[in-house]
């Protein structure tokens, strides 16, 4: 009777030390992280010949050609801590960014500064939250946005000019953004000054027909308080938007014509490089994509447009890259069904077809009257590589030569460039290369970062292929405990994402909170199903109009194909997702019939009603139109299928999530409730989608102590 009573202290005692080697094997993946070294706030000078960088709180110039000790461009400051920078167009003055207090995903108040020659001061005295300052194309004024209104700057005079005064929370936006343009269009600046800096032409959203979210924060205060914001949810009001050109004093203002459709987008704006203004306009179902040009008479232009039966895929600023006052360039993959790069002219439409392949353009780094520098995935959609070619279509070229992902940061004129590349084997290393990919040298190679791998034999991701039961083709990675032995049985831990045009699976260098479990003897593995990116438009759209059904069958037959290697415990294997990862865990933990031994869902949609309008209508939709596409897969309708005596689940969500709302998990947790189901959960007040700015370890901490325990 003795023995069997110690038996749950030792089981206890055993955990609690798992537990506390967990949380130091963590503890190093932060460290080798940290590691991880690469070279951050590059710009590229006028010349091409130089660059600039942000280190240490300063910037520091040096030359591409030549190895130097680089040149201090500010002065250190306790008073300045440097967020962003930006150089005028003549160089002679940078722009900074001090200090960060964030508004959402990507939009930020700051203080301002001005650097002219040694002297540095504080700019936009009447301020009070600016935020998306820029210079004007002759570098004498500076735009921004403070509490929804439009200002310019004039730097010389030190005059403030008003361009609107209708900006309110919650009703009036100008000169930025919406939250719904900012999450899913990465929009925060929704102006642009005319090339003589004469003009702004800027955005008006008009949310007051926004449903109001209201956001509980708590704040360790005695009372606690809601945030209230308007975001919108699938089918429901977007903001109004108005598009107006201005000059840049605000006395004289034309509205322009954006057409007979109200309930449309409008992400992007600009002008030609010979002044004409363009916009980009996109249907509410967003499946049609123009881009429109108004001339000088009033007139205005379509000069691209793109229908497709389901949906046009989002635009950003590599959409579309305007060359001189006639020629464009086009991203697209509607045509061929991969994303290729096509030469169009204002004047005689579509020129010729730039890249064409069963690959996919991925990114345009550079552009210049005769080439295109750009990142595919020609040699494997696991891998991003840097070609150049010819604006027709000849004289391809690789520049890149390693296999695996690369990022570049071009010159201006594209003299040079430089490439940060890892992969699943080799951390960051970053190299200068002319623009014909000749390497100059390296700035970065992290050898001691490599020493250390190459010492404790870190585990590293294997890829591979998986054939579903119904013969679909998958992409996948493994990762094994450095000890594995084929002859033992291990705990397997599917990670995923699974969102469209997403990509989980590619040859990059990583490390997160999974590899910790590998130190302790889990094996981590991960697929890439239908629906995900890169792959061709053919494979993403396949899940259009239903999400949730396809990707949960995916990473269904995974875990069964797993469960039936021999080296594998059947009877323990997780699922684990952030996001849409959160939904497609708690998707397959309820469909799963006891399949997965444990899931953790992270910020989880449960129901495709609660998301925004943008994100959510694009891949289903509106619900008006297919209500089946957001019920028929929503987890909260699928709670009474938890096989809560197999299946251990585990729901964390932040109070203060304004992109996956706490609402999600609080209907999920409702719809448990009434099924009479047990499921665990983890609050994280105040935090974030990214459950920041605290507790971004502590979430990481959690999932692995609750792994060790369940799985």
């Amino acid at each position: 009777m003795k023995f069997k009573a110690l038996l749950p202290l030792l089981a206890l005692t055993f955990c609690t030390v798992a537990e506390s080697e967990a949380q130091n094997e963590y503890a190093e993946i932060v460290r080798l992280n940290r590691m991880n070294q690469r070279v951050t706030g590059i710009r590229s000078m006028n010349d091409g010949e130089h660059y600039t960088v942000l280190s240490d709180n300063r910037i520091v110039r040096y030359k591409y050609a030549e190895q130097t000790d680089g040149e201090q461009l500010l002065a250190p400051s306790s008073e300045i801590s440097i967020t962003d920078y930006t150089f005028s167009p003549d160089e002679s003055r940078i722009l900074i960014a001090s200090g960060y207090e964030p508004i959402y995903r990507h939009s930020y108040t700051t203080r301002y500064y001005l650097t002219e020659g040694k002297e540095t001061r504080e700019i936009l005295p009447r301020a009070v939250r600016p935020r998306d300052a820029s210079f004007s194309p002759d570098g004498q004024k500076i735009a921004y946005s403070d509490r929804n209104d439009l200002y310019v700057y004039d730097v010389t005079t030190q005059a403030t000019h008003r361009i609107t005064t209708d900006g309110e929370w919650n009703s009036v936006i100008n000169g930025t953004t919406d939250w719904v343009y900012e999450e899913e269009f990465g929009l925060t600046k929704a102006y642009a000054f005319s090339p003589d800096g004469q003009k702004i032409a800027y955005l008006r959203f008009d949310e007051s027909r926004v449903p109001m979210m209201e956001m509980m924060r708590y704040d360790n205060k005695l009372y606690n308080k809601a945030f209230s914001f308007k975001y919108p949810k699938a089918g429901d009001d977007n903001s109004l938007i108005e598009l107006w050109v201005s000059d840049t004093e605000g006395k004289n203002k034309v509205r322009i014509d954006l057409g007979k459709e109200s309930d449309q987008y409008i992400p992007r704006l600009g002008f030609t490089p010979d002044g004409l203004l363009w916009y980009h306009r996109i249907n509410r179902r967003q499946n049609t994509f123009e881009l429109v040009l108004c001339k000088e008479n009033g007139a205005q232009q379509v000069i691209y447009e793109e229908r497709t039966q389901q949906y046009v895929e989002r635009v950003d600023d590599n959409t579309v890259t305007f060359i001189d006052g006639n020629r464009f360039l086009v991203r697209q993959e509607s045509f061929s069904g991969y994303m290729h790069l096509y030469l169009y002219g204002i004047r005689n439409g579509r020129i010729c077809q730039v890249t064409q392949g069963d690959w996919e353009v991925t990114d345009v780094v550079g552009v210049t009257p005769k080439r295109v520098w750009f990142l595919s995935t020609e040699t494997s959609p696991l891998k991003r590589n840097l070609y150049s070619v010819r604006l027709d279509g000849k004289d391809k070229q690789r520049l890149t030569t390693g296999e695996g992902f690369y990022q570049i940061a071009p010159s201006r004129g594209m003299k040079y460039y430089i490439s940060t590349f890892s992969s699943a084997t080799t951390p960051n290393c970053v190299e200068i290369c002319d623009g014909e990919g000749n390497k100059i040298r390296t700035l970065v190679d992290n050898s001691e970062l490599k020493r250390e791998i190459e010492e404790k034999q870190l585990p590293t991701k294997k890829f591979f292929t998986f054939t579903t039961e119904r013969g679909d083709c998958l992409n996948a990675y493994i990762v094994r405990p450095r000890d594995f032995d084929p002859s033992k049985r291990y705990p397997v831990l599917l990670t995923q994402y699974s969102g469209p045009g997403s990509q989980t699976v590619r040859d990059r260098w990583s490390l997160d909170w999974e590899d910790a479990l590998v130190e302790k003897g889990y094996v981590v593995v991960a697929v890439d199903g239908r629906g995900t990116g890169f792959r061709g438009e053919q494979f993403k759209k396949q899940t259009y109009g239903r999400l949730g059904a396809l990707e949960v069958e995916d990473q269904l037959s995974f875990a069964r194909h797993m469960a039936k290697q021999e080296w594998v415990d059947a009877d323990r294997i997780g699922i684990y997702g952030w996001s849409y990862g959160g939904f497609m865990a708690t998707s397959c933990a309820l469909k799963g019939h006891g399949l997965f031994k444990m899931a953790i869902a992270v910020a989880p949609v449960t129901s495709w009603r609660y998301y925004d309008t943008i994100y959510t209508e694009i891949y289903n939709n509106l619900p008006q139109v297919n209500a089946a596409g957001y019920d028929d897969n929503s987890p909260i309708n699928f709670a009474r299928m938890l096989d809560d005596s197999r299946t251990r689940l585990l729901l964390l969500h932040g109070t203060a999530d304004d992109n996956v709302h706490f609402q999600n998990t609080m209907e999920m947790a409702r719809a448990l409730n009434r099924a009479g189901k047990r499921y665990d959960m983890m609050v994280y007040p105040d935090q974030n989608h990214s459950m920041m700015p605290n507790d971004t370890s502590n979430v990481r901490q959690k999932m692995i102590d609750y792994t060790l325990k369940n799985l």
